[in-house]
C-alpha cells in the first residue's frame, strides 16, 4: 500500500471512530511538516467557498527552463479532512429590526453546522484553506474566530494552506464521502472577542480602544466602496492596517512573520499592547488582523466588530472620508 493510501485509510478509520490521540499544538499556526507528522492526532477542517475543488485533482505544470513542477491549480484535500463550505460559515441576523448579513450565527445554528461538517467533541482542530490568496487565509481566520468564540480550545491554522501542502509534494485525496454527523457542542460564548456597534461608537467617543481598519487604502479613504456598504470612508479615528500585508500575495499565502507585522503596526501608530477593535466591510478580513494582534502577537484585549462597515453604515453612523488618520 503506498503512502497516500495508508494516510487515507488511517484518517478514515480515525474519523469513523471519532478517536484521536492527544497532541499539543505548537501555536496558532502550524507548518506542513508538523501537520504531516501529527495528522493522525488532529481533526483537519478544510474551509473553502469553491467546494467542487475539494474533490477535483490538483493541476501541476512543468517549468520549461528548470524542469521543476509548479502548482497551477489547487485541488483535492488533505486525507481525512472535513469540508466546511465558507458560504455557510456566516449567517444573516436581525439586529434592532435590520437585516445584517455575513454575521456570526446563533449558537444553535453554528453548533448544528459544525456537527454536519463532522466535528466531534474534544477534537484538536487544524483549519486549512486553499491558501492561494490573502482572502483564502482569512476564511481560515474567520472560522478560527467563530470556533474560539463558541468555546473551541485546541485550535490552529495551517500556514500557507492547501497550496503550501501541495507545493511540498504531500499526500492529497479527492475522496468525496461525507463523514458521519459529529457531536461537537458549544461550551462557551466569549463575548470579550466581539465588539458591537455601540461599543465601537463608545471607542470613537472616548478612545477606549484603537479602531483598526483592515481594508485597502482606497476603501479606507473612501475612493471606493463595496455595494453592501452604504457610505464611503472609514469609522472616525480608525487607523489603516491593510490586510494584504498579513500574508504573501500568492500561493502559498503564508503569514508575514509576527515580528514584521508588529513593526508595521508600530509604523501605522497602532499600539499592539493596548485595546484594539478590528473591522473591515463584513467581518471577514478583520478576522485576519484580529488573529495577528490576538493570537500571533499575544494581545488578549482585541475584539472583532462583526458587522463592520456594512452594519455601521446600515445604521447611518458617521464616517470620515479622504483623510488619513495616524
Amino acid at each position: 500500500m503506498n503512502t497516500i493510501a495508508r494516510l487515507c485509510a488511517l484518517a478514515a478509520l480515525l474519523l469513523a471512530s471519532g478517536i484521536t490521540s492527544a497532541v499539543q499544538l505548537p501555536g496558532p499556526l502550524v507548518s506542513g511538516d508538523w501537520l504531516e507528522e501529527n495528522l493522525a492526532s488532529v481533526t483537519v477542517i478544510d474551509v473553502r467557498s469553491d467546494i467542487k475543488s475539494f474533490t477535483t485533482a490538483p493541476m501541476f505544470t512543468r517549468d520549461m527552463k528548470s524542469g521543476r513542477q509548479q502548482l497551477a491549480r489547487v485541488g483535492g484535500h488533505i486525507p481525512g479532512a472535513l469540508l466546511a463550505s465558507y458560504k455557510h460559515v456566516r449567517r444573516a441576523r436581525l439586529i434592532d429590526g435590520q437585516r445584517v448579513t455575513h454575521m456570526l450565527p446563533e449558537k444553535k445554528d453554528f453548533e448544528y453546522f459544525m456537527q454536519l461538517v463532522g466535528l466531534n467533541e474534544d477534537s484538536t482542530v487544524v483549519i486549512v484553506s486553499k491558501g492561494e490568496s490573502n482572502g483564502d487565509m482569512t476564511m481560515a481566520t474567520r472560522l478560527y474566530w467563530q470556533l474560539k468564540y463558541y468555546g473551541q480550545e485546541k485550535l490552529a491554522i495551517l500556514d500557507g494552506g492547501m497550496a503550501g501542502w501541495l507545493m511540498d509534494g504531500r499526500a492529497v485525496s479527492t475522496d468525496g464521502k461525507r463523514p458521519p454527523q459529529g457531536n461537537w457542542k458549544i461550551t462557551a460564548e466569549r463575548k470579550e472577542l466581539l465588539a458591537t456597534s455601540d461599543e465601537v461608537a463608545e471607542a470613537v467617543k472616548n478612545g477606549s480602544a484603537q479602531l483598526v481598519d483592515t481594508r485597502s487604502l482606497a476603501q479606507y479613504l473612501g475612493t471606493y466602496k463595496k455595494s453592501y456598504v452604504y457610505a464611503k470612508g472609514h469609522i472616525p479615528g480608525a487607523k489603516p492596517f491593510p490586510n494584504e500585508m498579513l500574508t504573501r500575495p500568492a500561493a502559498p499565502a503564508s503569514f508575514t512573520p509576527a515580528k514584521t507585522l508588529g513593526t508595521l503596526a508600530g509604523e501605522l501608530k497602532i499600539d499592539t499592547g493596548k485595546a484594539i477593535i478590528t473591522y473591515c466591510n463584513s467581518g471577514h478580513l478583520a478576522s485576519g488582523s484580529w488573529f495577528v494582534f490576538s493570537e500571533l502577537l499575544g494581545n488578549k484585549n482585541v475584539r472583532l466588530y462583526d458587522g463592520s462597515m456594512h452594519q455601521w453604515t446600515l445604521e447611518k453612523r458617521p464616517v470620515t472620508a479622504l483623510k488619513l488618520e495616524l
